[in-house]
């Protein structure tokens, strides 16, 4: 038995091609959680990254996806086509959630999903398509009004956070909260504009993530 987490590159196939992630398993770890990167990013977003090193810190999985194959990237670069996608990004989530339910070391883990940007919306998609595979789900400047009619098919606890200073993308948090019937909450982080970039607002992201992952991201009362 090793006490070092496990480090592992992974392909998942998808469509008749395959998408790569990363994936760090703890020892003893008590639940996975699956990134969705926002418009334009990929798995080696540094703040989706700076996020997955404070869960694995706390002794949580996690697996940082590209939601689009290789030959996707290299038109999506160009025309802006696939990122804006939610149906498919979400259906690319619900492959790698079917494809951790079949590895033998992943397949009982729970799995929360850390959704930025756009990726909240596919994250609420896959959320719908899987709930009784998604435990909870945190959205980080996430547009989970893209996930459209979803929304209401959501079961899993859903925490949106939002910088105090992203104001458009506040307000859609706040419409798409009124359409969502499981339990949810707001965190806004003060003085933070889009990519909490300010000093000390990722890290507030990553202990909020971190807290509700670990307390199966419940809240105390009810929707807030």
């Amino acid at each position: 038995m090793t006490s070092e987490p496990q480090y592992e590159h992974v392909s998942v196939p998808t469509d008749g091609s395959a998408i790569p992630g990363d994936l760090v398993v703890p020892p003893g770890a008590p639940s996975l959680v699956l990134f969705a990167h926002g418009s334009g990013s990929s798995r080696h977003s540094p703040r989706n990254r700076a996020v997955a090193a404070a869960l694995q810190g706390a002794g949580l999985g996690t697996l940082l996806m590209d939601l689009l194959t290789g030959a996707e990237e290299r038109v999506d670069v160009v025309t802006a086509r696939h990122r804006f996608d939610i149906p498919l990004l979400g259906q690319r989530l619900v492959d790698v959630l079917d494809w951790l339910g079949g590895r033998p070391d992943t397949a009982a883990l729970p799995v929360g999903l850390f959704g930025a940007s756009t990726g909240a919306g596919a994250a609420l998609v896959a959320a719908a398509e899987r709930p009784d595979r998604v435990r909870t789900v945190v959205s980080r400047g996430g547009r989970p009004d893209l996930a459209g009619d979803a929304l209401e098919r959501v079961r899993a606890p859903v925490l949106l956070i939002v910088g105090g200073r992203d104001r458009e993308v506040l307000r859609l948090n706040r419409e798409a909260a009124g359409r969502l019937r499981a339990p949810h909450r707001e965190h806004v982080v003060p003085g933070a504009t889009h990519l909490f970039e300010e000093p000390g607002a990722l890290d507030e992201v990553a202990d909020a993530a971190r807290d509700w992952f670990l307390g199966a991201g419940v809240p105390d009362s009810g929707e807030t």
